[in-house]
């Protein structure tokens, strides 16, 4: 998607700059892979999804080589060597190989029936597999995780969720948005098994079930690992480019090994700091297409992100820092009786009070403008007593941003 995003900004600015190849290991076009979970929940067929057809390639004038990807970069000689054999020469490379899903290389991970929950392959394993068994385990407690959780359960399978932290989503939630969330995935049928250590996947032909390091077991006839990403940048790292934990660029996402040679997506490691969120991913393809394009003024800074959950009828929303500091204090605002949890944390500095983080639960309508003012930096100082109750109440007092 991010390699994509970068060819759509670069086609607006500059269509006849370059002759354009694309690579992919997928055999097929573009989808939106975001859009995976409402595939699985069964609100989209995969159709739905796509963003670039044959079709669009072609009318483009973009030579697409699909279910062939490349399998090394020469920069001397500046060709890539796709997994078929086919040479291709350069002026600019732009590497967009995105990440990998870890697997827990627990005993029987490699059992038919373990899967991941990564591209359409694995939506289209889950689906198979709903229909001919029952009972599926998912290990993680993430937002891929619990989306994929949902997927199954809308397809009538029995679903227990595997998590080795004390609470869910704990990267985007604090305690009690994780609390809330808990109790209603629960109303719906979904169970949890939290502070769980996976020793074993079990089965022979097919896995069957679930070995805890307590000695505790359950029963499973599909096992989804949701347990995080890895940054696939071994083709680089194999091209001679520096990589620390992904492929180390620059503001202008050029690589700081070669200047040919760009990167974007969650392959990339900018400043230190990985992304695996979408709107990170059309910052740097906005970026990357401007310097390809010669419009060398843009720069990419780094994200503030934000999550939202994408479960039908549960409203969850979380951006920026929600752990806080010493020179940060919270806002919290809370109404069980509507299931409604709100939490602002301000940070307080001699310009001013800032917003740096937001975790919404039940009302999540404000979140894109806390995200906004976070994006902004602005000084919320005037307005801080009516933050919590959102942009219209401090429009009305004539204090919003």
């Amino acid at each position: 998607m991010a390699g994509m995003r970068t060819v759509e900004e670069l086609l607006k600015i500059d269509p006849d700059h370059y002759d354009i190849s694309v690579f992919g290991s997928e055999a097929h076009g573009n989808y939106n892979r975001i859009l995976l979970s409402p595939v699985l929940a069964g609100d989209k067929i995969f159709a739905d999804i796509m963003l670039h057809t044959r079709e669009w390639y072609a009318a483009n004038k973009i030579t697409l080589h699909a279910g062939d990807p490349v399998v090394k970069i020469d920069r001397h000689r500046r060709i890539v060597v796709s997994q078929s054999g086919l040479e291709l020469p350069y002026d600019r490379l732009l590497i967009a190989t995105g990440s990998k899903p870890f697997i827990i290389p627990v005993p029987g991970h490699q059992l038919p029936g373990v899967i991941a929950f990564r591209d359409i392959a694995d939506v289209e394993a889950m689906l198979a597999a709903s229909r001919s068994h029952k009972n599926a385990a998912v290990i993680g407690g993430g937002l891929l995780g619990l989306e994929a959780a949902n997927g199954l359960m809308r397809q009538g399978m029995n679903v227990t969720v595997i998590h080795v932290m004390d609470s869910l989503m704990e990267r985007q939630l604090d305690k009690p948005a994780a609390a809330l969330l808990r109790a209603a995935l629960e109303q719906r049928g979904m169970r949890f098994l939290l502070s769980a250590q996976t020793a074993e996947i079990t089965g022979s032909d097919r896995v069957t079930g679930i070995r805890f390091k307590d000695g505790t077991q359950i029963d499973a006839d599909l096992v989804v690992m949701a347990v995080g990403i890895r940054p696939n940048f071994e083709l680089a790292k194999s091209a001679g480019l520096l990589c620390d934990r992904a492929i180390v660029v620059d503001d202008t996402l050029q690589t700081h090994t070669d200047p040919r040679v760009y990167a974007v997506g969650e392959c990339v490691q900018h400043r230190g700091a990985v992304y695996g969120l979408v709107a990170p991913l059309w910052e740097q393809a906005r970026v990357c297409a401007g310097h390809l394009a010669r419009l060398g003024h843009r720069r990419y800074p780094g994200s503030v992100t934000s999550t939202k959950l994408k479960v039908t009828g549960i409203d969850l929303y979380s951006a920026g820092d929600f752990v806080g500091g010493a020179d940060t204090e919270d806002l919290v605002f809370r109404d069980p009786r509507r299931g409604v949890y709100k939490r602002l944390i301000i940070r307080h500095s001699d310009g001013g009070d800032r917003v740096i983080g937001a975790v919404l639960y039940g009302d999540v309508a404000d979140g894109p403008w806390y995200f906004e003012l976070m994006q902004k930096h602005t000084d919320v100082s005037a307005m801080r007593n009516k933050l919590l109750f959102g942009r219209a109440f401090c429009e009305a007092s004539g204090q919003a941003a």
